[in-house]
């Protein structure tokens, strides 16, 4: 003979005293947390003048260098020689150092060895993040 067994109502649902409890302490940290940050804004100081500050690094910007058919080098719209090139590009790079970014405009007619030379001209000014454009 079978013996039913009945499951009493409190077995089925679930408890959220517990979760309610840490809900209301999580609300309650970030509350005191926001108003110290707050207090720290607010406070009056006179902040010191600096007339030639400068930051650290210079903006993170791209340089762009174009090479015509001819295997002439353009950075931002000016000739340049490969000697101005890699000054140009020795400049980025202690400006940003480590994280100057060039990329290499070529034209499909120009020489391999134009794109070389920049390519080495970026090795010798440190400059690691170089890529070719393509379409």
């Amino acid at each position: 003979m079978p013996i039913a067994i009945h499951k009493g109502l409190s077995a089925g649902t679930l408890n959220l005293t517990p979760l309610v409890d840490v809900v209301f302490l999580l609300l309650i940290f970030f509350l005191v947390a926001t108003q110290f940050e707050q207090e720290e804004r607010d406070m009056e100081v006179r902040l010191p003048q600096a007339s030639e500050v400068q930051p650290t690094t210079a903006e993170r910007e791209e340089i762009f260098v174009t090479i015509t058919p001819d295997g002439e080098y353009y950075v931002a719209g000016e000739r340049l020689d490969e000697r101005m090139l890699l000054a140009v590009l020795k400049d980025a790079a202690h400006s940003n150092p480590g994280r100057q970014r060039v990329t290499i405009r070529a034209d499909q007619d120009s020489r391999t060895r134009h794109v070389v030379a920049v390519m080495d001209a970026c090795q010798q000014a440190a400059i690691r993040n170089y890529s070719l454009a393509t379409e």
